[in-house]
């Protein structure tokens, strides 16, 4: 069974950066074959699209509000992607997810991770 994890969460405040990572368990995807998008869910908000990396290439979208402050990228010798995320503010809160498809547009309905928890104090 294929299985997504994040790792990289933890408490930083206001204007801190912090790492996530997005590996593979289990029946091992090789992620570089995958669309892979990073999601994330505030406390009592609907999940929300945050960045994604198209399969076998290095295009990324990104959503407006992370513009110019996130970058997602990969690490393919140790099948994770990245996403760096800087200068953090409180309402960037929330549980981050990533999920892994065949395209950017299929990716939402393939593997999800657990998420991991960020949490930004002002």
């Amino acid at each position: 069974q294929v299985q997504l994890v994040e790792s990289g969460g933890g408490l930083v405040q206001a204007g801190g950066s912090l790492r996530l990572s997005c590996t593979a368990s289990g029946r091992t995807l090789t992620l570089r074959n995958y669309a892979i998008g990073w999601f994330r869910q505030g406390p009592g908000k609907e999940r929300e699209f945050v960045a994604a990396i198209v399969a076998y290439g290095s295009s990324t979208n990104y959503a407006e509000s992370m513009k110019g402050r996130t970058t997602i990228s990969r690490d393919n010798a140790k099948n994770t992607v990245i996403l760096q995320m800087n200068s953090l503010k409180p309402e960037d809160t929330g549980v981050y997810y990533c999920a892994a498809g065949g395209t950017l547009a299929t990716m939402r309905s393939g593997w999800w991770g657990q998420g991991t928890q960020v949490t930004v104090s002002s």
